[in-house]
């Protein structure tokens, strides 16, 4: 069989992807391909949760002080979204290529459900580790899963019929592999790390509203010092230092791809200071907001 980093070059040909700069959903929902022919610079992103599964090239990610690094047959479990620095780089003159994979709560509540029932235990069990972020390399059964969802691809009925089961199982071999756990402390509401994840959507979908620490303390159903620390072994930030990134990367997308301005981009994310906004957008992104638009 081809290696995966070839099914994923054969999908592109098969469906004239070879342009493509980004990111584009497939036929399967939650299912996205990526390509990047140049890949980037150092520079800020926010990974959303999920899994993300390379299949050509390589990525470093720059988050606190753990540095997590991944390339073909390599896949990352990300918890909760995480913003942080990424850059990519193409091999030997080919594109980088990968895919993003939701979870979907309903499927990944089901299966958890079911491998409780069946009494298996992740194979890390410390419910604090919060790290919501982390590289593994692909066993032959997850890889393999992942082969057999790329050829589907190629094929509309294989898609139509096959698809979800396929979806499946990636994130059951996710769920039984080396950071299983991550995933499954999503799925308990009772841990921490699921309360974070609760304050975290919040942040996500209330941005420009007045959130406080006690506001996303009250969310997460914590004190807020208990909160302020489970946050921080998540994320390797403070709350507020989160909410900003979450802001800012609002601020970019809406300015580049909504051609908002930039007075009223920092309105819509929840600055009261154009000049408060300007100056911290330099800070995270090292251009200023009119510089950012292409």
């Amino acid at each position: 069989m081809s290696s995966l980093g070839e099914l994923m070059q054969s999908y592109a040909d098969h469906y004239g992807f070879n342009d493509l700069e980004g990111i584009r959903e497939t036929a399967i929902p939650g299912v996205w391909f990526y390509r990047s022919s140049k890949g980037n610079q150092r520079q800020p992103f926010v990974y959303q949760s999920g899994i993300i599964v390379m299949g050509k090239g390589h990525k470093h990610i720059h988050i606190g002080n753990q540095p997590v690094s991944y390339g073909p047959d390599d896949y990352l479990v990300v918890g909760v979204p995480m913003p942080l620095e990424c850059e990519a780089f193409p091999e030997n003159g080919e594109p980088l290529l990968g895919l993003s994979i939701d979870v979907d709560s309903s499927l990944l509540h089901r299966l958890v459900n079911e491998l409780e029932e069946a009494d298996f235990q992740p194979s890390r069990q410390s419910q604090q580790d919060g790290f919501g972020l982390t590289s593994v390399k692909m066993a032959d059964e997850m890889l393999e899963s992942c082969k057999r969802l790329m050829i589907a691809l190629h094929s509309e009925l294989d898609t139509r019929m096959l698809g979800e089961s396929l979806l499946a199982e990636i994130v059951y071999r996710a769920l039984t592999g080396p950071e299983g756990h991550v995933l499954f402390n999503l799925a308990h509401h009772d841990s921490q790390y699921a309360r974070v994840a609760k304050a975290m959507n919040k942040m996500h979908q209330s941005y420009a509203d007045g959130l406080t620490v006690k506001h996303l303390a009250e969310e997460a159903n914590m004190s807020v010092s208990a909160f302020h620390s489970a946050f921080r072994k998540v994320t390797f930030e403070s709350p507020l230092q989160y909410l900003k990134k979450v802001r800012l990367n609002k601020a970019k997308e809406l300015i580049q791809l909504e051609g908002r301005r930039v007075t009223d981009a920092a309105h819509l994310v929840g600055y009261t200071s154009t000049s408060q906004f300007s100056r911290e957008f330099k800070r995270h992104f090292n251009m200023t907001p009119k510089g950012s638009i292409a």
